[in-house]
């Protein structure tokens, strides 16, 4: 359905470019309409968003035009975003943007009055200075993320305060599914009373909380975000665990107090970088006790081929708004840096599905308390966050990215793994 306007000029070009109907509806600034008389629409509510797409045709483009607020959706943005990607992964390789295609985009922004000057980014978007993941350059990456405000995060995570994937079971609540997440660790590293454990980058503290509360261990927290730090310290206290539970603002790499029992990282290594993963292996390893087991749980890229054989981008929203520099490896490079680095790795859990229902639960807490959320940390911010949540559950549909939990032990000199032979029914899928 089109009732003309710049809805159904914007509309003829896009079927044209895709060689098949919209697969929603568009709705401009000047009230028009076209495509789909029902189910989502892309609102289009400036034609700055179409001035930023000439500039910078492609995902960066539309980040930019989107945490602006000159492209909206309205309806179900987890419809549409994967009506979108169905779309795009079906047209493959025939979906390249060319010379002429960009040619017929510009004559279409002339006429629309779209044409002028290179627009600044919102100021959300980030670059960094400084060498990649040197320890300065990596606190400002920590910080650009997690520093967004403890309220805000209690909004979007619940009561948990836990940014990690969550382990659903049927009829699990987000908080459910969160004290399972952590039962599932602690039952893995085989915790038990007076064991040191050492979580990494260990966020506000729930693991770190469980583990001292239900397996009786002495545990360290490290994180780089001072908000979460002291977040995570005061919920120590207010729990009576003071005694059991220290909380630092630490790099890493300056972790000097082993041995330790048992290692988690959960959610940490996905800001390495590939070129600092045998320093991190072989720092855990060298804080472990022979026999000591590490948790080590990251969200992992597919080594598949891409779809259509379609390179990513130099720059992706993920890296401008999201989390800057973080770099994803396939689960068999996670495997094999680990080993290189002297661990036995012993068990490999894969919770895909798990992380799609989390980041919707995220999203869903994030919309019931929208106008809460852009008091506290700004529209352009919720923005963000909102898009990059949605977009990622469906990419963890999809199965281009993954997170999974690798146990591995450092052995003893004899080979000893200290683990049991058979695989503890906690463990099970």
């Amino acid at each position: 359905m089109s009732t003309g306007g710049a809805a159904g000029r914007i509309a003829g070009l896009v079927e044209r470019l895709l060689g098949r109907p919209l697969p929603l509806g568009i709705r401009t600034w000047d009230g028009a309409h076209a495509g789909p008389a029902d189910g989502p629409v892309l609102v289009i509510r400036s034609r700055r968003a179409l001035r930023r797409l000439l500039w910078q045709p492609d995902e960066i483009g539309l980040a930019r035009a989107w945490v602006a607020g000159e492209i909206d959706v309205e309806g179900d943005l987890d419809a549409a975003l994967t009506s979108l990607d169905d779309t795009l992964r079906e047209l493959g390789d025939r979906g390249r943007f060319t010379a002429a295609d960009r040619a017929e985009v510009i004559r279409l922004a002339v006429v629309l009055g779209a044409v002028g000057p290179p627009l600044k980014p919102p100021p959300e978007e980030v670059v960094l200075a400084g060498d990649r993941h040197s320890r300065r350059r990596d606190q400002a990456a920590i910080s650009h993320h997690y520093d967004v405000g403890n309220d805000f995060y209690e909004l979007v995570l619940g009561p948990s305060m836990t940014y990690s994937c969550a382990y659903w079971a049927d009829g699990a609540t987000l908080e459910d599914a969160q004290r399972a997440k952590n039962e599932l660790i602690c039952q893995k590293l085989g915790l038990r009373a007076g064991m040191r454990l050492l979580d990494v980058g260990s966020g506000w503290g729930s693991l770190v909380l469980h583990a001292a509360e239900h397996h009786g261990v002495e545990a360290v927290g490290v994180t780089l975000s001072v908000p979460q730090a002291e977040y995570a310290k005061q919920r120590v206290a207010d729990a009576g665990l003071s005694d059991a539970v220290e909380i630092r603002v630490q790099d890493w790499r300056d972790v000097a107090d082993g041995p330790f029992d048992a290692i988690a990282s959960v959610g940490m290594a996905e800001h390495l970088g590939a070129a600092t993963w045998p320093e991190y292996a072989a720092r855990l390893y060298s804080l472990l006790r022979p026999g000591g087991r590490l948790l080590n749980h990251q969200i992992v890229r597919s080594g598949r081929p891409r779809a259509g054989g379609l390179a990513r981008p130099r720059r992706t929203f993920i890296d401008a708004y999201v989390f800057p520099d973080g770099e994803l490896i396939p689960i068999g490079d996670v495997v094999g840096r680990l080993e290189a680095g002297g661990f036995e790795v012993r068990d490999v859990q894969a919770l895909r599905e798990h992380y799609a229902l989390t980041l919707r639960a995220w999203v869903a807490n994030l919309e019931r308390g929208w106008h809460r959320a852009v008091d506290l940390a700004g529209e352009g911010r919720s923005r963000v966050w909102r898009l990059y949540m949605a977009a990622s559950a469906i990419s963890f549909d999809a199965a281009r990215i993954g997170v999974d939990q690798v146990l591995a032990v450092r052995p003893h000199r004899d080979g000893r793994g200290d683990l049991p032979l058979v695989r503890p029914v906690g463990w099970s899928l």
